[in-house]
């Protein structure tokens, strides 16, 4: 995979889309840790991104907080002592954990490993900081 519009392609096959744009798609993640328990999800933002005009690039990001809420530096180092992968950034009102990568070459699990990571983080952190599903 190569082209940011094959990444579409596989990312419509492969998730439930909510939003598709011509730079940009959203998903709906779903998690269930138990049978038992109430099902969770975290909206992701899947965008194209362009550097200095000629290298493209694919941006991963979730919301998981309304940074005026939350203690930004226990944020902070929760995020430095569990999540692999991905940063967190104040986009507007909401704090996000994002992640990129260089579209060119990208291979299949170099897309959806980030991808699970950072928003399977997104969700914990969402569920330990904040207590809800909102995002």
């Amino acid at each position: 995979m190569a082209s940011w519009r094959e990444l579409v392609t596989f990312i419509r096959q492969s998730y439930k889309v909510i939003r598709d744009e011509p730079e940009e798609i959203r998903i709906r993640v779903r998690f269930r840790r138990d049978p038992d328990e109430e099902e969770r999800t975290q909206m992701v933002v899947i965008a194209r991104e362009v550097l200095d005009k000629r290298e493209e690039w694919v941006q991963i990001a979730t919301p998981f907080a309304n940074a005026h809420e939350v203690d930004l530096i226990s944020v902070l180092s929760e995020i430095g002592h569990t999540t692999v992968v991905g940063g967190a950034v104040v986009m507007g009102d909401y704090l996000v954990l994002r992640h990129s990568l260089p579209l060119v070459n990208l291979d299949i699990n170099e897309f959806t490993d980030p991808l699970e990571l950072v928003t399977g983080a997104a969700e914990l952190l969402e569920e330990q900081i904040t207590g809800r599903d909102d995002f």
